[in-house]
């Protein structure tokens, strides 16, 4: 079987899902980063450092919103690829 890409580019099933699992194992790795960085502020936190505590908190965010954006990336590559 053979799938369009995201460029157009035909791609064989086989190359396709292992691009869709790439995506999900980078997606995964941002969650992984974000939870360390949630159990570093939790630490600062609770040694009363809250400038650095408030400093990693962020970087949770940011890698959460990371992550989301992949993930609506990954969704709108199956909209465009899906059949009703």
């Amino acid at each position: 079987m053979v799938a369009a890409g995201a460029h157009g580019a035909r791609l064989t099933l086989s190359d396709a899902l292992d691009a869709v699992a790439a995506r999900y194992e980078e997606i995964a790795a941002e969650l992984e980063r974000a939870a360390e960085h949630a159990r570093t502020a939790a630490g600062h936190f609770r040694d009363e450092n809250v400038p650095r505590g408030a400093a990693h908190a962020w970087s949770v965010h940011g890698h959460l919103r990371e992550a989301d954006a992949k993930l609506d990336a990954q969704a709108r590559e199956h909209a465009r690829n899906s059949r009703p």
